[in-house]
């Protein structure tokens, strides 16, 4: 996710910069101890290329065939770099419609709840509606590249390779598997089960698990002949065993070699005993109760949805290993590592504390091993929680991963813990889309996260954690567009602080003014919209960008600056009413139209535009009714009284050509004498000392009174 600015002046939501945290980065190197050196230099961008080299050995050493070394690339940023920030941004963006929708759903509910008068504002159909919007969120975590499937299935395979999945795919299923899957309650300790089935892999980093001694394991099962003569053989599968992963080890006691088809036939009594031990453990595996409603295909074990029948075929299940475990079969059975390896497995299905706490690698999965074997009927999350203490006594670790932290604080039913282990663990997305997990049907979470508190200023912790998500998308270009409907959750200052997003906003680009008016017309904020364009047109104009600062100003109807530039712009023409002056602004003159409201209007300019194109007819060789159309317009602006008198002689300067029409005179004596009187009027008005000369010859005037009295004398002939 983008960082936050490092203007604390200019956030949304002001955050102290006091406190530094310090930022713990795995080294996930894999090779065993002991390491005699560490070398660290940089690699491209923000990554660190780690160099861990092991002690070398001796010549009396016996050499164990481990690497010398390892490079590792870890990448600096927030979080461990598992999921990058164009990732972040997608899960981002696609997160909004759930949480908008759950959103719309609850104000209607609220709503609802007033007009009936309940004393419970959610109904049997919110678990429904927090259910969709868990896994609309859910299905945004999952990895963007799936890998392709295998045509041809290995026997020898035991763990497929799949993607590696995110911490935050697992914790907020976590979540959901506490607070929002309320149909699995009844069976949730094996939801747990599946969950480490799918996550384990993810404390392979920090230590070792159940999934990576497969893993390591898996690599030497095909250069091994004889594979249950290796003691890692019963190891693997013990630990397997222990965290209910059953398929994988009845395939793993498949490959035994008492079921080679070359050995079968040619074994002698006690090797066919030897076989039929190992058959009745792999179908004793297949055949455990399981207290669950199904399975999914290709996964062993035996359902049952009502408590009752579980217990009565647990009890069955468990007398079948007692009576195998007490058979004289074992006596018959001459190859040590399975007849040992066979009862340790007995052992464990039977749960005996001793062989579960050797078979797994830390406390979850000795926790799972516990659910599985010890205590399968374990209810109620105050049972479950003491269960995981004891279970983080027998299995200390020194470095607790961060989905340790989560699960004990939701076993604990600490919502401040959760909330703690969200932010610190996943940040503010985490902790915004997981409250409304946590206050599903919870009215002591829905106290603690909805209540307003006094010492935030009045709003909830809910709230503010929300200003504090749309601070982070409010501080990177490409998601400040989502902040919104986050600020707009917020009751009390969520609006206030969308207005100062909105004004923030650089108004130079385009489609950013575009995507601010969008939202401003979302939300109702018309007089917001009005001022980010009013902002926008001056900064356009300012800049030289004459039209799309009248544009801009036209969108937000601001009557007042639009007449300071018709204004503006009028006396610019008046000064300088040249064809090149003219053309130069004429644009920008069509732009504003002529409803603008200064003292003469722009209906003056308009009409001057209609006369210059009459006149450009005539000077282009038409006609004399192109001539005759020309005069017309002239008469049309003298006779307007909104023409200032500065405009007369330019006017009357240009029209020369009109003046002195060869064919015939083309005004007649009113016109001319109408013309003459302004003339004369016009040489009164030079002697005011406000008066503005125009920028044109000095023999204009005398130029002007003679083409009117030539005009004039012809005039009088002809009529």
């Amino acid at each position: 996710m983008p960082g936050l600015t490092t203007d604390s002046s200019n956030a949304l939501v002001p955050l102290s910069s006091g406190a530094h945290v310090r930022v713990v980065y795995p080294v996930r190197h894999g090779l065993k101890p002991p390491i005699s050196r560490i070398s660290i230099s940089w690699s491209r961008g923000n990554s660190l290329l780690v160099s861990v080299f092991r002690e070398p050995p001796t010549e009396s050493d016996d050499s164990d065939g481990e690497a010398g070394g390892k490079v590792v690339q870890v990448k600096l940023g927030v979080g461990d770099g598992e999921v990058d920030d164009a990732q972040w941004r997608r899960i981002a963006y696609g997160s909004v419609s759930p949480f908008a929708l759950l959103q719309s759903r609850r104000n209607s509910v609220l709503a609802l709840s007033k007009m009936s008068m309940s004393s419970s504002p959610y109904h049997s159909d919110w678990w429904e509606y927090v259910m969709e919007y868990s896994k609309g969120i859910s299905s945004l975590l999952d990895n963007a590249r799936p890998l392709p499937d295998v045509v041809i299935d290995d026997p020898k395979t035991v763990v497929k390779k799949v993607e590696e999945p995110t911490c935050l795919k697992a914790a907020w299923e976590l979540l959901e598997i506490f607070y929002a899957d309320k149909e699995s309650q009844a069976w949730l300790p094996e939801r747990i089960v599946d969950w480490l089935a799918d996550y384990d892999i993810l404390f392979s980093g920090t230590q070792i698990t159940v999934h990576s001694k497969l893993v390591e394991f898996q690599k030497d099962i095909v250069s091994l002949q004889a594979i249950e003569d290796d003691p890692r053989y019963w190891e693997v599968m013990s630990s397997t065993l222990a965290v209910g992963w059953l398929e994988i080890v009845v395939k793993l006691l498949r490959l035994h070699g008492s079921y080679q088809l070359d050995q079968l036939s040619n074994r002698e009594g006690r090797e066919k005993t030897e076989n039929g031990l190992v058959e009745a453990v792999a179908v004793i595996i297949s055949k455990m109760p399981r207290m669950r409603p199904e399975l999914e295909a290709g996964r062993l074990g035996e359902c049952f949805k009502t408590k009752p029948d579980f217990i009565k075929a647990w009890e069955k299940w468990r007398a079948q290993i007692t009576k195998l475990d007490c058979s004289s079969f074992w006596i018959q059975c001459d190859h040590h590592h399975t007849r040992e390896g066979l009862r340790n497995m007995l052992q464990v299905m039977l749960g005996n504390n001793n062989n579960l706490n050797a078979s797994t690698c830390h406390w979850i999965e000795l926790y799972i091993s516990h659910f599985l074997y010890v205590r399968p009927f374990t209810v109620g999350l105050e049972s479950m929680h003491a269960l995981a203490q004891k279970c983080i006594q027998l299995k200390p670790i020194s470095t607790s991963h961060r989905l340790m932290g989560l699960l004990i604080g939701i076993l604990g039913e600490n919502t401040e813990v959760v909330l703690a282990e969200c932010s610190r663990a996943f940040g503010p997305w985490m902790v915004v889309h997981a409250i409304e997990l946590l206050t599903a049907g919870s009215d002591q979470a829905e106290i603690i996260l909805r209540e307003e508190r006094d010492n935030l200023g009045e709003i909830s912790i809910e709230e503010l954690h929300r200003l504090v998500y749309a601070q982070v998308l409010s501080s990177h270009a490409l998601t400040w567009q989502i902040a919104p409907i986050y600020l707009s959750s917020c009751m009390k200052q969520g609006m206030g602080l969308l207005e100062v997003l909105l004004y923030k906003q650089p108004v130079q680009h385009i489609q950013m003014l575009l995507k601010a008016a969008e939202i401003c017309q979302l939300y109702d904020l018309e007089s917001i919209s009005s001022n980010i364009m009013k902002i926008a047109g001056v900064y356009h104009w300012k800049h030289g960008r004459k039209g799309s600062g009248v544009f801009w100003l036209q969108q937000a109807q601001d009557e007042f600056r639009l007449n300071k530039i018709a204004q503006k712009l009028f006396d610019f023409v008046g000064r300088s009413i040249s064809d090149e002056s003219f053309k130069q602004w004429e644009g920008l003159i069509e732009l504003l139209g002529s409803q603008s409201k200064i003292a003469w209007g722009l209906d003056f300019l308009h009409k001057y535009r209609d006369f210059k194109k009459s006149l450009q007819q005539v000077h282009v060789g038409k006609t004399s009714d192109a001539a005759l159309q020309a005069v017309e317009s002239l008469m049309s602006l003298m006779k307007n009284p909104s023409t200032p008198q500065r405009f007369w002689l330019p006017l009357l300067h240009d029209s020369l050509r009109l003046l002195c029409w060869k064919e015939r005179p083309l005004l007649n004596v009113a016109q001319t004498n109408l013309l003459l009187n302004k003339l004369q009027d016009l040489s009164i008005a030079r002697l005011r000392p406000d008066f503005i000369e125009a920028s044109l010859p000095p023999q204009a005037l005398s130029s002007v009174r003679l083409a009117l009295a030539t005009n004039l004398g012809r005039a009088i002939l002809e009529e």
